[in-house]
Formats: C-alpha cells, structure tokens, sequence
C-alpha cells in the first residue's frame, strides 16, 4: 500500500506541475511603452522646400523638376535605379531554376495577366517617365519620377496611358515646393488600385485606408496612431523592406509584425507559444475587405461581348464590375474570412514561357512555400483569387494577350475585342511561339492578408480553431490540434489521465481519512 502511495503522489505532482507550466504568465510591457514613445511624435520635415529657388522655376517637362532634386540630393537617382520600384525586377534565387531576374517584366498573375505590351497603360505606377514599350532605358536618370513619391501637396497625379507622365494639367512647380517624406496618400495611389481598381489585388489594401476608422486598421487609424506605410516598410538607399509575393521568391527583406512587436508580444506564455507556428496575422486579421469589396473570381473567356456593336458593362448594387467587354466576368466579396496556409517566405513562381505540364487542376501561379515540418514556416492568412484566364493548348503555356492601345487596328483586345489577334500580337512582343489555338484555363493566385489588423478585443478566440466545427483551419491537415482534430489514442489516452488522477485523489483521500482514524484509534 505504501508503493501505491507514493506512485499516485508522484503522479498527482507531475500533473499540477504540467497545469502550473501551463497557466499564464506576466511579462514586463516595456516593450509596449517603447512602441508608444517611438510613435507618439511624428516626423516633422527639417526642410521647407517652397523656400528653395531652385524649385520656384516654371518647369516645363517633370525631368527637369527630377534634375533640380539632384542639385541637393546628388546621389539619391541612383539608388532610386538600383530599387524594384524602378526595375520592376529584382534577382532572386527561385528553387528549380537557381538565380533569375523576376518581376513585371516577366512574371503573370491572373489580373491583367502581364506588362509586356501594355506598358503605356500600366506604367502609371512606374517611378519613372517614358515607358512606352519595353525599349524603356532604365539607366536614363532623367526619367527618375521624384514626385510620385514625395509628393505632400496631394495634387500630383500620372496621367492614364501617358506612359508614366503626370497628368498635364499638374502644377510642377507647386507640387515640387510642397514634397517630404511619403504618405499613405502616395503609396496608396498605386498599391491600393493595383489591377484596375479599389482592392481589386489585395483585399487588405484598399482606398479606405487613406484615413481608415480604427475597426478597420488599428495600426493606421486616424483618430489611433495614424501610422504611414513607411514606418513599418523602412527604407534604406530607396530599397524599402517588404514583398509583394506576386512577384517575390526568396525569405529576406520582409517587413514584419516583429520588427516593432518581438516573438513574445502576449502577457500569455501561452499564446507566446503560439507565435512559434501562427503568424500574427493569423489571429489578428480575422476578416479582410472590411469596407470596400476585393476581386475574387475573373473570367477572361466572356471577355469581348458586345451590345450593338459597342462594348458594355454590368455593375452591382455597390457600384463593382461584374461584366465589362474588355475584360470578362468578375466576382466579388466584402467582410471575408481568409483561407489559411503554410508558409516560410519563399515562393515559386509561373514565367512567361514556361510549360505547363497539368492542365486537369488550376495552375497556381504563385505557389507559396511552407508546411508543418518547416521550422521556418508559420500558418499565415491569404486571399486566393481565381481566374480564368487564355492559354495556347497546343504549346501549353500562358497568353500574354496585347491589352491596350490608343487605337484601333493594332491588335489590342481593349480596342478591337478580337482574342486571336490579341493573342497574337502579344505573344509576338514577349517573343514567344504562338499556335494560333486559344483555351482557357483555370488559376489560382495567393495574396498574403498583412493589413487590416484588429484590435485585440475583435481578433480571433481560442474556439475559432480549437473547435471540431467550422475550425479556421480545418484545411490545414498535417498536423493535430486539440479541439479539432479526434484521435482515439489522444482521446483515450486523455480520458485515462483524468480517470488516473481523480482515482488517486480518491485513493489518496480515502488513505488519509483510514490513517486519521487509526490514529485517533491508537490514541
């Protein structure tokens, strides 16, 4: 009886060891207070640049305002020119093709499909002036565009399909009196509009983040710590950290949650444990397109219906395409849960040209890399946008499609809606074989979800993934969380635990209660 004894005390001891190890901790918030002085003063520009006389000229091309700038600021073109803003590529290593330039230029998503031949429309979010065609010199330093970025006037706006140059309405001289430091209001003219529109890419970015309420972005609200965009992207020698994982493959110059907030933000160890594997994105962002909807669904092949002989469009109740005959059929969704995936910070990617070998199942265009057994891998939150989109069945690759022209007759699909000289004409500037045969196939692309982070009261509960119905994620197989998933043995074997211990709390009573008794017997 002694022996029995002494093994359920020792039994009952590991178990309130293991809920002690367990319970809550308190961790000093020193952290936190630092956040709170580092942003409590903004930046105030040293500089009145409307006090400048080189800037009080009538300038007549935007190049001679970017050659002013570089009276002061000597260097600052080249490293502008040595930035992805500028290339729209960077060298990556890519897993299966070792070192490769990727970017705009050679790159496809599944939105408007790709540059090459459009790049008068889209160069409307380039850092430069002049891109007409891919003849573009990107080694012209004149063609720098200083004010897209610096602009503080909230005035300076690209014209459409002037190939990067601003609208010639704009005050030059004005705007370049009133530049500083980037707002949201400059970042956002062309990373909230990215793919012909409001939130149509992202879904986390999107004009309501200009000055958005604090339900919809704690970080960023204007009545919160109205934080801009370059406060987390920092930026050294006009590279800025961050990556857009349409187009990036590797795991470095990420802007992270970390960089402000460590890898043990919580007063829970508990939940500091959970940053091991859970992005905090995760539980942070539970819905994304909070107040304007994003672009789910795109079907290219109803592209070029017309009525009358003229194009047409067909809109919702909240203003979003839903047909347009130069682009096809959209879908779009508002408040949305994001899907949930692995992933470690690098990415493979579809190329122009490049083959593909399974046409039966979507081609996911930019496949994000991770899974459980990856150290380095976290669950992070993602929109998935699915097109449809034209592919040559015969060569089995992607159609770079000529989208935009300012006339008729030279193939654009914008202009003439005829798919097979589009496809042709485009695939003739990216110089890549076409059979004459068009198709259609299916493909997903992931959009990582990093804004729109709620406040702690809105984020995600323990229950939201803990639970055996209608788990966050349950599309995340490879691994076993309590509450989700049933194992017999687990389950079993937990069951035991409990049965063991309340028997030997029993046990152990019943001994002490017979020993009181004896005593009081012996006595």
């Amino acid at each position: 009886m002694k022996k029995v004894f002494i093994s359920v005390t020792l039994f009952i001891l590991f178990i309130t060891s293991a809920i002690l190890f367990l319970l809550p901790k308190e961790r000093d918030l020193d952290t936190v207070d630092k956040l709170r002085e580092k942003y409590s003063e903004k930046y105030v520009s040293s500089a009145d640049h409307s006090k400048f006389d080189v800037l009080k000229k009538n300038f007549v091309t935007p190049q001679e305002v970017t050659a002013a700038c570089n009276t002061c600021h000597t260097d600052r073109h080249t490293e502008v020119m040595n930035s992805s803003h500028w290339n729209w590529e960077r060298k990556e290593y890519v897993k299966g093709r070792g070192i490769v330039s990727i970017g705009k230029k050679n790159a496809v998503n599944n939105f408007c499909i790709g540059v090459d031949g459009n790049e008068k429309s889209c160069a409307k979010c380039h850092v430069g002036f002049g891109m007409s065609d891919k003849g573009f010199s990107f080694t012209d330093e004149n063609n720098v565009d200083c004010l897209v970025c610096h602009d503080n006037t909230e005035t300076y706006v690209k014209g459409n399909e002037l190939s990067g140059y601003p609208d010639p309405k704009i005050n030059l001289s004005s705007v370049a009196q009133g530049v500083g430091k980037p707002k949201r209001s400059n970042c956002g003219v062309c990373h909230f509009y990215g793919g012909g529109g409001n939130n149509v890419k992202h879904g986390d970015l999107e004009s309501a983040m200009f000055e958005p309420e604090r339900t919809t972005d704690v970080h960023m609200a204007a009545d919160g710590k109205n934080l801009q965009c370059v406060d987390c992207h920092l930026t050294e020698k006009h590279n800025m950290l961050g990556k857009v994982y349409s187009l990036s493959s590797m795991n470095r110059n990420r802007s992270t949650c970390e960089q402000c907030h460590t890898e043990s933000p919580h007063k829970n160890s508990v939940l500091n444990e959970h940053t091991l594997k859970v992005a905090c994105q995760t539980c942070h962002i539970p819905t994304y397109a909070k107040v304007n909807a994003t672009k789910t669904e795109w079907d290219w092949s109803t592209a070029g219906r017309l009525k009358d002989g003229k194009p047409y469009e067909e809109d919702d109740a909240d203003g979003n395409h839903t047909y347009l005959s130069i682009k096809g059929s959209f879908k779009w969704g508002k408040n949305l849960k994001p899907d949930y995936i692995w992933f470690n910070g690098n990415a493979q990617h579809y190329m122009l040209g490049d083959t593909i070998k399974d046409t039966a199942n979507p081609l996911v265009i930019n496949k994000l890399l991770g899974s459980y057994n990856d150290k380095d891998s976290k669950i992070i939150p993602v929109k998935i946008h699915k097109a449809n989109q034209p592919y040559d069945p015969v060569n089995r690759m992607l159609i770079q499609p000529k989208l935009f022209s300012n006339k008729k007759g030279e193939g654009a699909l914008w202009v003439d809606f005829d798919w097979q000289r589009a496809s042709e004409v485009g695939m003739k500037e990216v110089d890549l074989p076409f059979s004459g045969k068009i198709s259609f196939i299916k493909t997903e692309m992931y959009w990582p979800i990093n804004h729109m982070v709620s406040s702690k009261d809105s984020s995600l509960k323990c229950t939201d993934c803990h639970t055996r119905t209608d788990s966050r994620i349950a599309g995340l197989k490879d691994f076993y969380i309590p509450g989700r998933d049933y194992n017999k043995l687990v389950d079993y074997s937990g069951t035991a635990i409990i049965a063991v211990t309340f028997f030997g709390i029993v046990i152990h009573g019943t001994l002490r209660f017979r020993a009181s008794r004896k005593q009081r017997r012996d006595k």
